[in-house]
């Protein structure tokens, strides 16, 4: 018979879910994959993250032990400190600060959120576009982006007959 591969989640030192920077990520995912379910955590930068933290990245997620996820977090949030190039950053030259900086999770979410609403105040041409619902990088309109492409109009709705008693 043919050798038969151990079992990881048999091993006592497995785990089905670990958190890393406030993400669930499944253990049976290889580490390199499992970072991309972190919003804001991309291929390169997983490529990245992996070999800064020095962590192989084809290990399971389940078997990674503490020091390794501290590892990990460490190089999640702060990237610019293990000397990541600006490129791979998601907020390069913010606007409040002029620093590139890698932003995740519910920072992303509140950084968007925040440039929208900054856009629409003064009135710029992509701020008008995200007040308008229409496409904001120049996608044609002509066909695309119509709001109720599925929905079914209801034309003239009859007048319900009057309630006898």
């Amino acid at each position: 018979m043919a050798d038969k591969k151990p079992n990881l989640q048999d091993s006592e030192n497995y785990r089905h879910i670990v958190r890393i920077a406030n993400a669930d990520v499944k253990g049976e995912k290889s580490i390199h994959m499992a970072l991309h379910k972190i919003k804001g955590v991309s291929f390169m930068l997983s490529n990245f993250i992996c070999f800064s933290a020095k962590v192989d990245p084809n290990k399971k997620a389940g078997i990674l032990n503490d020091d390794e996820v501290q590892r990990l977090e460490d190089v999640i949030r702060n990237p610019a400190k293990y000397k990541c190039p600006a490129w791979l950053m998601n907020r390069r030259k913010d606007y409040d600060t002029g620093q590139d900086m890698h932003l995740i999770n519910v920072d992303l979410d509140l950084s968007v959120d925040a440039d929208m609403k900054r856009m629409k105040k003064v009135k710029s041409y992509k701020g008008l576009r995200h007040m308008w619902g229409q496409p904001v990088r120049g996608q044609r309109t002509k066909s695309n982006f119509r709001k109720n492409k599925g929905k079914v109009s209801l034309g003239v709705v009859k007048k319900a007959p009057p309630k006898t008693k």
